[in-house]
Formats: structure tokens, sequence, C-alpha cells
């Protein structure tokens, strides 16, 4: 078993992770986030799952997951704070080509 933090320090798996934090998503809609195959999104999905990351319930044929907040526990703090970062740097790129525009 991976240690719980070797778990999150891989870009695509803390990107699942941010996809499914606050909301359910099947697994080919989150595969459809990424530009790599969906059996590489799969394997780190599997990783997640097994790592008790994520939950998954079956409807029909479709695998339905979201992030297990409770048991990522201390990580929490870290999931989040990627996050809030990804956010605040997007709010920068737009406000720097706001001012680009405005400087025009």
């Amino acid at each position: 078993m991976l240690d719980p933090l070797q778990v999150v320090a891989a870009p695509r798996r803390l990107r699942i992770l941010e996809l499914v934090w606050d909301r359910e998503m099947s697994a080919g809609d989150i595969a459809a986030e990424f530009d790599v195959s969906w059996s590489a999104i799969s394997q780190h999905i599997t990783v997640l799952r097994r790592s008790g990351f994520l939950v998954e319930r079956r409807v029909g044929n479709s695998r339905i997951y979201r992030a297990d907040q409770a048991a990522l526990g201390p990580l929490r703090a870290v999931v989040e704070a990627h996050w809030r970062g990804g956010l605040a740097r997007v709010k920068e790129l737009a406000e720097a080509e706001q001012r680009d525009k405005d400087s025009r």
C-alpha cells in the first residue's frame, strides 16, 4: 500500500480528488477532464479507491466516484490548499489579462 502522501503527490490523482471533492462523477466524466487515455485515469482511480480516498458506487454499468473526505483526514488541508492555490492562479491570470486589455 502506498503512503497517503505518495497517493496525492501524483498531480493527476490530486486533480481527480479536486473533481470529486464535493460532487459525484462517473469514471468517464473524470477521464474526459484529462488528455491521457482512459486506462491511465482508471489506474489513478484504482490507486485512490484502494487507498480509501475515493468511494465508488455502481449505477447500472456506470461507476460513480466521490472523495471520502473523512478518510483523507489530515490530508484534507493539503488538498484544499492545492485547490485554493489553483483558484488563486486563475484569478491572477484573469487580472493580468484584464490589465493588458486596459493598457491597450
